[in-house]
C-alpha cells in the first residue's frame, strides 16, 4: 500500500505535512552549517556527524516529499531547486573547506587550488540542463565530493595521491558518463537500492568511529563502489526506460 493512502485526507493537514517535507529539505542547510564550524575548528568527529546526517536528509527527502505529494500541497516552494542549493554547500562546500583545513590531506597550496577547482567544476556540474537524464542517470562526476574527502580522512593517503584523485575526478565531472542513479536506475533495481542501503547503514556506522575506524569496514564499502562504477558503464539498450519517471525528484 502507497504511504500516500496512509495519510489523512484532510486538506489543512496534508498541506501542513508537506510544508513540513519542505522544512525537513530545508534543515540540510543547519547541518551543513554546523559542519563548516566543525571543520573551521577541526573538530573532525563532530564535522563528520554533520555530514553524515546532512546526506541522511537527502537521501529520505525525495521520498517523503514524493509521499506527502509536495507538487500538490505545497506548489509554492521549487523542491528541486531547494535541493540544488542545499547538494551544493553540503556536497560541495563543506567538503572543499575539508580540503584545506584538514591536515595532510592535500600538498600545500594545492588544497587551495583544488578546493577552488571542485568549486568550479561542480557549478557547472549542477548547472547543465541535463546534469540529471530524464532516465535517471547523471551526467559526469556527481560531485560526491563529501564522500571523497570522507574516504581520505580514514585512509591518510599520501598527500600527493588524494591530489591525483581529485583532479581526476575533476576532468571526469566534464566527461560525459552517464552515473547511476541508485534509488532510479532500470538496471537491478531492487539489488541496487538493498546494496545502496547496507552501504550506507555500514558507511555511517564505520565513519563514526573515527579515528578507529575498522578496516573491513572500508574494504567492504570498496565493494559497493566497485558495483556502482560497473553498473554505470554497464551497456544499456536504447529501450531500457526510466522508472517512475513523473516522480522524478534531484538527489
Amino acid at each position: 500500500m502507497p504511504i500516500s493512502d496512509l495519510l489523512p485526507s484532510n486538506r489543512p493537514l496534508r498541506v501542513a505535512l508537506a510544508w513540513g517535507a519542505h522544512l525537513f529539505t530545508a534543515s540540510g542547510a543547519v547541518w551543513g552549517f554546523f559542519a563548516l564550524i566543525a571543520v573551521f575548528n577541526h573538530q573532525w568527529q563532530a564535522a563528520i556527524a554533520w555530514m553524515i546526517l546532512a546526506i541522511l536528509v537527502d537521501g529520505l527527502d525525495g521520498h517523503l516529499a514524493r509521499a506527502v505529494d509536495v507538487k500538490t500541497y505545497a506548489p509554492g516552494i521549487d523542491g528541486a531547486l531547494l535541493d540544488n542549493i542545499l547538494d551544493y554547500l553540503n556536497y560541495v562546500l563543506v567538503p572543499a573547506l575539508f580540503m584545506i583545513e584538514a591536515p595532510d590531506m592535500l600538498p600545500p597550496v594545492w588544497n587551495w587550488l583544488t578546493a577552488c577547482a571542485v568549486l568550479l567544476s561542480s557549478a557547472y556540474q549542477f548547472t547543465q540542463v541535463d546534469a540529471k537524464t530524464e532516465d535517471h542517470f547523471f551526467k559526469g562526476f556527481p560531485s560526491y565530493w563529501n564522500v571523497v574527502v570522507l574516504y581520505m580522512l580514514v585512509l591518510r593517503l599520501n598527500p600527493w595521491i588524494n591530489l591525483a584523485i581529485l583532479l581526476a575526478f575533476n576532468v571526469l565531472v566534464f566527461v560525459p558518463i552517464k552515473y547511476i542513479y541508485p534509488s532510479r536506475t532500470v538496471i537491478a533495481h531492487r539489488l541496487t537500492v538493498i546494496l545502496s542501503y547496507l552501504y550506507g547503514i555500514i558507511g555511517v556506522w564505520g565513519a563514526m568511529q573515527y579515528p578507529n575506524v575498522p578496516g573491513w569496514v572500508v574494504w567492504v564499502s570498496f565493494i559497493y563502489i566497485a558495483y556502482y562504477a560497473v553498473l554505470s558503464l554497464w551497456p544499456r539498450k536504447k529501450t531500457d526506460t526510466p522508472r517512475d519517471a513523473a516522480e522524478v525528484k534531484p538527489a
